[in-house]
C-alpha cells in the first residue's frame, strides 16, 4: 500500500506518454490551447512543454529544447525525485521533499517566473511555435 502513490504517478505518466506518442501535440488544437497565449500572445513557462515531451519521447532532443528548454532541463530532476520517492516509499521512510528548505522552493518559483518573463523577449532564441 505504501507504493500506491509512486506507482500510480508512474502509471499516469506512462499513460500520458503513450497518448503523446499516439496523438501529435504539434497539430494545432490537438491538445487544446494555452489560455495565456491565446488571450495575451505571451508564452507562459509551460508553453511548449507538451511538444517538448513528445519530442523527447521520439528522441529529438534539439526540437524538445527549442519547444521548452526549462522543461527539458527539469525532466531528469523529476525522474530522480520520483526515484527517491519510490525508494523511500519502499523502505517506509518519510519522503525527502518534506525536508527541503523553503529557500529552495522560493528560488525555484523565482526561476520559473524569470523564465516566463525572459522567454517573451524578442531576443530570446527559443520561442515555441
Amino acid at each position: 500500500m505504501r507504493l500506491a502513490w509512486p506507482v500510480g504517478v508512474a502509471a499516469a505518466a506512462g499513460l500520458g506518454a503513450a497518448a503523446l506518442v499516439v496523438r501529435d501535440p504539434n497539430q494545432p488544437g490537438s491538445w487544446g490551447f494555452c489560455w495565456l497565449h491565446s488571450t495575451t500572445g505571451l508564452y507562459c513557462p509551460g508553453c511548449g512543454a507538451l511538444r517538448a515531451t513528445a519530442a523527447l519521447l521520439h528522441g529529438d532532443l534539439p526540437a524538445a529544447w527549442t519547444d521548452n528548454p526549462l522543461w527539458v532541463a527539469l525532466v531528469p530532476v523529476v525522474v530522480v525525485v520520483w526515484l527517491v520517492w519510490f525508494v523511500q516509499s519502499w523502505r517506509a521512510e518519510r519522503f525527502v521533499l518534506a525536508r527541503v528548505p523553503s529557500w529552495v522552493w522560493n528560488t525555484a518559483a523565482g526561476l520559473l517566473v524569470l523564465f516566463g518573463v525572459v522567454r517573451n523577449f524578442a531576443w530570446f532564441p527559443l520561442v515555441p511555435t
